[in-house]
């Protein structure tokens, strides 16, 4: 049994899960699980084997609405009641005396998170590669068709204006976090305002949707959606423009993320991504130039809250040197994004 982990008040939360998670038997391991730059993820093991995970906010947090814990059990628990593969809600603590910060549990699920060409090439053959872009396309359609009221999600958030709310927030976060003066977010910010897309009926948007914040069988299949801490209600051909950003195949053009995985043979590229997600889903992509023009200019916004958070010390410590790309991410974001603009 681990008697201290950086996160975890142990005995406490120990107690607690005994007392709240079914099944959950003392005492438990905790292990932190690689990978994520905002909330805090471990694995639980309990004595008889059960695995569950838990999830916190990072250990300085002056962001408060994108570490909600219970906004984002919320809308968990809110899906298992959906076609959208996401792990069991098991319990939320929202007790800052029984781990100094809210937490919530839910079910360990046993898939692959793919960041890496190692990852992708260890744990899935080329055939299954190909399938996790189509699957990878076909949950987030799944996403956007989730109704609304039959889940208790209607509330989740205001239902119009989804691009211009995203511009107020991300903006204000980037002036509240920038660790430098990058005047091409501030144009591109400016230029954006005026071009807003005319949104059509609200979905469901994850916000953060890419290969990595999912797990896939090792047929390729997502078997869970994960990271939903920046989900809201808006328009869902902003998701598909974050998933290509995100998302660079093995002869695209590099994309301002280090995508990693999906430059493997197999995978698709960037364009029959979207064309295959278009589609199932059957939406109008409409002008999707100037949604892709957003999404870079909201992962600038993104990365530099990471390479902030970073820097401050929230998420570890981390040499000048190890955080020099997440600097030049957020600059070649911000570039992509004006270079859309000027088409």
């Amino acid at each position: 049994m681990v008697s201290s982990i950086e996160g975890v008040n142990v005995e406490r939360v120990s107690e607690w899960l005994e007392m709240h998670v079914g099944g959950a038997t003392a005492p438990f391991d905790f292990d932190v699980i690689a990978g994520g730059h905002s909330n805090l993820t471990f694995r639980v093991t309990d004595s008889v084997g059960g695995q569950y995970v838990l999830r916190r906010p990072p250990l300085a947090h002056g962001l408060a609405s994108a570490h909600d814990m219970a906004r984002e059990h919320r809308i968990i628990s809110a899906l298992n009641r959906s076609k959208v593969p996401v792990p069991a809600a098991r319990g939320l603590c929202e007790d800052d005396s029984v781990n100094g910060a809210p937490f919530y549990v839910m079910d360990f699920v046993d898939g692959h998170v793919l960041r890496t060409t190692e990852d992708a090439n260890r744990h899935l053959s080329e055939t299954a590669r190909r399938r996790a872009s189509e699957s990878i396309a076909e949950t987030l359609s799944t996403i956007h068709a989730v109704d609304l009221d039959n889940v208790g999600l209607s509330t989740l958030g205001k239902h119009e204006d989804y691009i211009a709310r995203q511009l107020r927030r991300w903006y204000g976060q980037w002036q509240q976090q920038r660790t430098r003066e990058l005047p091409l977010v501030d144009r591109v910010h400016d230029e954006l305002v005026r071009r807003i897309p005319a949104q059509g009926p609200a979905t469901i948007v994850h916000g953060d949707y890419r290969l990595d914040n999912t797990m896939v069988t090792s047929e390729g299949d997502v078997c869970a959606v994960l990271d939903w801490e920046i989900c809201t209600l808006g328009d869902p051909l902003a998701d598909v423009a974050m998933l290509s950003v995100y998302w660079t195949g093995p002869t695209d053009t590099t994309s301002a993320w280090d995508a990693g995985a999906t430059t493997a043979p197999g995978f698709l590229n960037r364009d029959d991504l979207v064309e295959h997600y278009a589609s199932v889903s059957g939406r109008d992509l409409g002008d999707f130039t100037t949604y892709l023009a957003f999404a870079n200019w909201k992962l600038a916004c993104i990365l530099e809250g990471v390479y902030a958070r970073y820097v401050g010390g929230a998420l570890g410590e981390r040499s000048m040197e190890e955080l020099e790309p997440f600097a030049r991410q957020v600059e070649a974001a911000a570039v992509a994004a004006a270079a859309l603009l000027d088409r």
